[in-house]
């Protein structure tokens, strides 16, 4: 039992209101996932790839970081510190190894992409959205989860979002009975979960189907023939947002849409502070149906 929310704008007037949208939204799921909290922001292309990194003594690890990573790499690194987690902008064709430098310090990668940023953390939803000061986040489009944990411990790499890819990211609600199988499988693939919960698990099959030329509806498909058990999923990429439920559909979703947004809720009263809500068409996704709006 975990809740999910998601909302993708229309109308670029919300962008700087997207982070209070889904912060209301998130804080209402609490009862639904009270262990931990996670949130993946789409905001303005950056002028590099951006990486997300967390550490659990972020004054002494973040002091002085983007000043040794922009010398290891021979170019100016850009750093944004909050709180346990900071955005650092790369220089072009510096991935890889601003990765192998970043881990060598202990520091957990939550995402790497142009446009999103990841905020996760362990404790109840608003303290979460507090901490990263959520609310003040603009964009054009986001997710978020919160978490009650079933599957492994309780631990912000555990959280959701979970991101396998550029600009990709995944919230789950549900459980997956092969993914020890999937896990193996995908390993092979060069998508080797870090984690033991089972939704990174999907997060990486997902990134691998679209890496092998499928696009996000097509990706999303692919998980009702291979992945087993029961989910809802939610997956965010730079240009949209996608949902899909397994055959059987145990876990609740609710979507809105108005002229202005796309909504997705665990539960409907999810939307209950979303401007318009009272005149929006809402639905329950269909079991094993994929939905997905790009821009």
């Amino acid at each position: 039992m975990c809740g999910i929310v998601g909302l993708f704008l229309k109308k670029d007037d919300l962008r700087p209101k997207l982070g209070d949208m889904l912060t209301d939204m998130l804080i209402t799921m609490t009862d639904r996932g009270p262990d931990s909290a996670g949130i993946a922001i789409y905001g303005d292309d950056s002028d590099g790839l951006k990486v997300t990194v967390q550490s659990d003594t972020p004054e002494s690890d973040f002091a002085g970081l983007d000043t040794a990573l922009g010398e290891a790499l021979g170019a100016p690194v850009a750093m944004k510190a909050i709180d346990t987690h900071a955005v650092l902008t790369l220089p072009e064709g510096s991935r890889d190894a601003a990765i192998a430098f970043l881990e060598a310090r202990g520091l957990r990668i939550m995402g790497l992409g142009e446009a999103m940023e990841i905020y996760k953390e362990i404790g109840l939803p608003k303290d979460v959205a507090a901490r990263f000061n959520l609310r003040a986040m603009g964009g054009s489009h986001g997710i978020g989860h919160t978490r009650m944990a079933t599957e492994s411990a309780v631990t912000t790499l555990g959280a959701h979002p979970f991101s396998t890819d550029e600009d990709q990211c995944l919230v789950h609600n549900g459980s997956l009975s092969n993914h020890n199988q999937m896990r193996r499988i995908l390993t092979e693939k060069g998508f080797a979960p870090r984690t033991e919960n089972d939704t990174e698990v999907a997060a990486c099959y997902i990134s691998s189907r679209i890496a092998e030329g499928a696009n996000l509806g097509e990706a999303l498909e692919g998980t009702l023939d291979d992945l087993d058990g029961f989910f809802t999923f939610v997956m965010g990429t730079k240009t949209g947002f996608g949902v899909v439920r397994d055959p059987i559909a145990c876990k609740p979703a609710v979507m809105a849409e108005t002229d202005d947004y796309v909504a997705f809720g665990s539960e409907y009263r999810a939307f209950a502070n979303l401007p318009g809500i009272e005149a929006a068409r809402v639905w329950e996704p269909e079991p094993a149906t994929v939905y997905f709006w790009e821009r």
